[in-house]
């Protein structure tokens, strides 16, 4: 279902319901804008809402769009000749995709699933990069975020390369938890143990080996408390 995200008011858009923030307002790229600013990117502003599993793009595609998640969550992935995937990011609400495509001449490298009911507000690239023309705070944003995105593919490729399975994952815990050590994931363990170039049996391995050593805790699927930075710490250290 597609719904054109203008009305007489950009918190009219279709893009949301009751009180919740637009899309417009949610996105950092937009938050220097004033009101009538805003206005602007609504009249350009599309909502399409997919369900589980459901592809927004994928490689191949001209995209030439800009996608703001307005609700859900979105796994962006590549797959190897041989099928294989590698999940580079899972992005959520107020996070963007597909900007590589309206800079570039070449079609989208990586694609782009719904994880879960996921409504997306989309912008031509033609008429954003108007828009960055005319409000440089746009395109200042979204080169901040690109920064940030190339650290962690950066990040990414240099613990695949160097580390062994066990160090990659105690980076990433390390990364994701915050300050009570408490580990919320974002996506499946499938999902997390492709993003680190590992099997899902290893994974769930190495993590079982990690709580029975006492370093961790699991709870449930999605939630891991780290019991011992320490010596978790220590235990990947050659």
């Amino acid at each position: 279902m597609v719904d054109t995200c203008f009305g007489g008011l950009f918190m009219d858009c279709n893009c949301v319901k009751g009180e919740d923030k637009s899309c417009i307002q949610l996105v950092p790229i937009f938050s220097n804008l004033n009101y009538h600013e805003m206005m602007e990117v609504a009249k350009i502003t599309t909502a399409k809402t997919y369900e589980k599993g459901e592809m927004i793009y994928i490689a191949g595609d001209q995209g030439k769009r800009l996608y703001v998640i307005h609700k859900g969550k979105v796994k962006i992935s590549r797959l190897s000749d041989t099928g294989k995937e590698q999940v580079i990011r899972v992005l959520g609400p107020g996070q963007f995709m597909g900007e590589l495509s309206i800079f570039s001449p070449h079609p989208l490298t990586d694609n782009a699933e719904a994880l879960e009911k996921t409504t997306v507000c989309i912008i031509d690239g033609f008429e954003i990069k108007k828009l960055m023309t005319k409000y440089p705070a746009i395109a200042i944003k979204v080169l901040e975020e690109l920064s940030n995105r190339l650290e962690k593919a950066e990040n990414l490729i240099e613990n695949i390369s160097l580390h062994g399975v066990e160090r990659r994952l105690v980076n990433t815990l390390l990364s994701m938890a915050n300050g009570q050590g408490e580990v919320i994931l974002k996506m499946s363990r499938k999902d997390l143990a492709s993003h680190l170039g590992m099997s899902r049996e290893t994974l769930s391995r190495k993590l079982s080996a990690f709580q029975d050593l006492g370093f961790i805790k699991q709870i449930g699927h999605k939630k891991i408390i780290i019991l011992d930075k320490k010596a978790l710490v220590e235990s990947v250290q050659n």
